[in-house]
């Protein structure tokens, strides 16, 4: 499939071969097999929840890390090494080199959200598939990269796991066989954000690179906190604060069970409260009422972390992430349903183990670059409902909001150029 798997394919057949040869040497998990992988963006979810995951499977190799940050990008480095008793991975701070390398087929993106796209373009273009964290920065964003994924003809999965929890298959498989009727209702409650006292401007501290950090985003002073997990997920410059990524996991439930032809709503009212005087510039918390074009309402408040499908027969949700169902009647938890009776799809594999699989197969992931950008739009909408004060209406043909020049100008926002200079 790339240069590594087919140079070593080719080197072997010119190199002495012993007669008795490690078994280890072929076969789908063969160091000629194995789908070699450059991470990029080694804080806690890069390193606890992406690396670890792609460290356990047996067809992959993780050959270099990369963080902005040089000491986050060494520790990642000692994690790989010591994983694989070597010493052959990188360790980089400019994600740009890492793209480049020829001899890396895959591409796993765990920065802020304001990098996602970005990264993932520049991958694709370099002709990697990508598994990129979740959401776009922006509404514009989600089809850019759509378009960009087909026209490569790449595989890319957005680092999202709900369709393969439990209890969010259960939910959807329970509704599609009919166990509370025709949905009616979904409501969600979501982490509202935090509020972050203003900060003084510092010199940025050695073995940071602030400039690439910032990168395309419009750029802010470094400061103590500036780029703290919570601080930056809190900052517009760089994410839309918890809405879009507590949101990106709840709604994309929402959306499954509403099951609507466009997929987004095609009406949005909002409100909510973005602080004044502080370093979050994000809504921290927020009220929002959808409407899908078949008649299915969605109402997302902050202040849990919760979901629940209200049918014409009935309920079903559970109270916070991964608890147990409930339901109106608990015998309506009971339901079995075998793969040929099921009017769902079976629970897919863990992301990771999905993507992987993809690159081989050259099939769609479980989360496609298209999933996101419906997923990403619709929690977008309700932001700029938030921020514009008022009731909008969605026209998922054009992708555009209907008769608001206000609102389509929100759509995007303008990069800043000159990073790929100060890199």
């Amino acid at each position: 499939m790339n240069v590594t798997r087919r140079s070593f394919v080719k080197s072997a057949a010119v190199v002495a071969m012993p007669l008795i040869v490690p078994s280890t040497v072929f076969g789908d998990n063969a160091p000629s097999e194995r789908i070699t992988i450059g991470c990029i963006g080694m804080g806690g979810h890069g390193v606890g929840y992406n690396l670890r995951a792609f460290l356990t499977q047996a067809d992959a190799q993780v050959v270099t890390v990369c963080d902005v940050y040089k000491n986050r990008s060494e520790n990642a480095q000692k994690i790989v090494n010591g994983r694989y008793r070597s010493t052959g991975c990188k360790a980089l701070t400019d994600f740009r080199e890492v793209i480049a390398d020829p001899s890396i087929d895959a591409i796993v993106i765990s920065t802020p959200d304001h990098w996602h796209v970005p990264m993932s373009i520049m991958a694709l273009e370099a002709g990697k598939d990508v598994f990129s964290e979740k959401p776009t920065l922006t509404i514009a964003q989600g089809r850019e990269l759509a378009g960009a994924v087909k026209s490569h003809d790449a595989v890319f999965q957005a680092g999202i796991e709900d369709r393969s929890v439990t209890q969010y298959h259960r939910m959807i498989e329970l509704l599609r066989n009919g166990a509370i009727g025709n949905l009616q209702q979904v409501d969600l409650t979501l982490p509202a954000g935090t509020v972050f006292p203003l900060e003084e401007e510092i010199p940025v501290p050695e073995g940071l690179n602030y400039e690439l950090y910032v990168g395309p985003a419009e750029y802010i002073p470094y400061t103590r906190s500036r780029t703290g997990p919570q601080q930056w997920r809190n900052t517009f410059n760089f994410s839309n604060g918890k809405l879009l990524d507590w949101g990106a996991h709840l709604v994309d439930t929402a959306q499954l069970a509403a099951n609507a032809p466009e997929v987004c709503p095609v009406e949005i009212e909002a409100e909510g409260t973005i602080p004044e005087n502080s370093m979050t510039t994000v809504p921290v918390t927020y009220d929002i009422k959808y409407r899908y074009s078949n008649g299915v309402k969605m109402h997302v408040k902050s202040g849990g972390n919760a979901i629940r499908l209200t049918g014409d027969k009935g309920w079903i949700g559970n109270k916070s992430w991964r608890a147990p169902l409930e339901a109106s009647d608990p015998a309506i938890l009971d339901a079995t349903y075998t793969p040929e009776t099921s009017k769902h799809w079976p629970i897919p594999p863990s992301e990771h183990r999905n993507f992987l699989d993809c690159v081989k197969s050259r099939q769609s992931t479980t989360y496609t670059a298209e999933t996101l950008n419906h997923l990403s739009d619709t929690l977008h909408m309700g932001d700029i409902a938030i921020r514009l004060g008022r009731k909008l209406q969605w026209d998922a043909a054009s992708e555009a909001f209907v008769d608001d020049d206000a609102a389509n100008a929100m759509r995007s926002r303008e990069s800043r150029n000159d990073w790929k200079m100060k890199g």
